[in-house]
C-alpha cells in the first residue's frame, strides 16, 4: 500500500470514529420520565415543583420536548403515600423526586434501584436515607434541609421577641417521622428554663382541638413553634389565623407560613432547595450514580418576619430582632 493510500485509509478511519463519538455525546432523543411526590398539595406547595422545573429548564430541558413531570401529591395524608408511589412506578420514570422525609422514606421502600432525588429531607443521616453525606450510597441522594439543629435558634429568636417567656407550645404530627427527636432538641435547649408542651395533630379538625386546648392553657403558652410538616404546611394560613385569634406569637421553619400571616420563621429557603434538586436529576439522567453523587447541605438560612401580624397580636418586636431580619413581609 503506497504512503498516500495509507494515509487516506487513516483519515477515513479516524473520520469516522469522530462522527461516532459525535454521535454518542448528542442528547438521547428519548423522552425522559420525572416522577414527582410530595406530601401537600398542588394548592400549597406549588413553588416547589416550579422551581424544580425553573431549575430543569435552566439546564436546557423543556417539558413536552424532552422530558416529562408526573407529579403525585399526597394532600398531607401520609397513608395515601404508598399508593401514590406504586402509580409512579408503573409510569416507569427515569428519576424520581421526592419531596417531604415520609414521601422519600415511602418512595424509597418502594424501590431500591430507581434513582430518587430528595428535597425538603429533614436530616437524611438520621432518617437513614443515605449511608454518609459524602458518599450516600444506594439509590438515593438530593439537598438536605437540615444543616444542623436550628433548636437553639428557635428559642433564641422567640425570647428575643417574649423576654419573659416561660412556657413554649411545639405542634408536631404523630405520622411524621422526625418529630420525635426534633422535639427533644427542642426541650434540650430549652432546659429547665422554658417549660415546653407538645402537643399533636394528624388532620385538620385536630389542629383546631389543639388550639382549643392552648386556649384553656392561654395564660401559660406564650408563644408556638410549628414543625416542619406536610399538614402544618398546607394548614399554614389557618394555623396562623387561629394564632393571631390568641394574639398567640408563631414560628415555623419555612417562609412561606409567615407570607399568610404567621409571626415569624427561620430556616432554609425550600424553593431554592427545589431549584438545587434540578441539579442532581441532570446528572442522573446523564449517567451519575445517585450513590455517588454528594448530599447538599443548606449554608444559608434566613429569619422572616411579619411586622403586621406582631401588631395583629399586641407584641412590639425590640428593634434589633428586626434588624437582625432577612426579610421583613408586609
Amino acid at each position: 500500500m503506497t504512503r498516500l493510500r495509507r494515509n487516506l485509509v487513516a483519515l477515513a478511519i479516524g473520520a469516522a470514529c469522530v462522527s461516532h463519538a459525535a454521535l454518542a455525546q448528542r442528547p438521547s432523543s428519548k423522552v425522559l420520565r420525572i416522577g414527582y411526590l410530595d406530601t401537600t398539595s398542588a394548592s400549597i406547595a406549588s413553588v416547589r415543583l416550579e422551581r424544580l422545573r425553573a431549575g430543569l429548564r435552566d439546564l436546557g430541558y423543556v417539558e413536552g420536548r424532552n422530558i416529562v413531570i408526573e407529579p403525585r401529591w399526597a394532600e398531607s395524608e401520609y397513608a395515601r403515600l404508598p399508593d401514590l408511589a406504586a402509580e409512579l412506578l408503573k409510569e416507569k420514570p427515569d428519576v424520581i423526586v421526592a419531596a417531604g422525609p415520609a414521601a422519600i422514606r415511602v418512595m424509597r421502600q418502594a424501590t431500591t434501584t430507581l434513582p430518587i432525588v430528595f428535597a425538603a429531607s429533614g436530616d437524611p443521616l438520621m432518617f437513614g436515607f443515605v449511608q454518609s453525606l459524602s458518599r450516600p450510597g444506594g439509590n438515593v441522594t438530593g439537598v438536605s434541609s437540615v444543616g444542623g439543629d436550628l433548636s437553639y435558634k428557635y428559642l433564641e429568636f422567640l425570647r428575643d421577641a417574649i423576654p419573659r417567656l416561660s412556657t413554649v407550645a411545639v405542634l408536631m404530627n404523630p405520622g411524621h417521622p422526625g418529630h420525635p427527636v426534633y422535639l427533644r432538641n427542642i426541650q434540650v435547649a430549652a432546659r429547665k428554663a422554658i417549660r415546653v408542651l407538645p402537643l399533636q395533630a394528624a388532620s385538620a379538625q385536630q389542629i383546631e382541638a389543639v388550639f382549643n386546648l392552648i386556649k384553656q392553657e392561654q395564660d401559660r403558652v406564650q408563644a408556638l413553634i410549628v414543625l416542619g410538616d406536610g399538614l402544618f404546611f398546607s394548614e399554614a394560613r389557618r394555623i396562623a389565623e387561629l394564632a393571631v385569634q390568641q394574639k398567640l406569637p408563631t414560628l415555623f421553619s419555612t417562609r412561606e407560613p409567615v407570607q399568610v400571616g404567621a409571626l415569624m420563621s427561620y430556616g432554609p429557603n425550600l424553593g431554592e432547595q427545589f431549584y438545587r434538586a434540578a441539579s442532581y436529576v441532570d446528572k442522573i439522567l446523564k449517567g451519575a450514580h445517585p450513590g455517588d453523587l454528594p448530599v447538599e447541605q443548606p449554608t444559608t438560612f434566613e429569619l422572616v418576619i411579619n411586622p403586621r401580624t406582631a401588631k395583629a397580636i399586641g407584641l412590639v418586636l425590640q428593634k434589633g430582632l428586626l434588624l437582625r431580619a432577612d426579610a421583613l413581609v408586609e
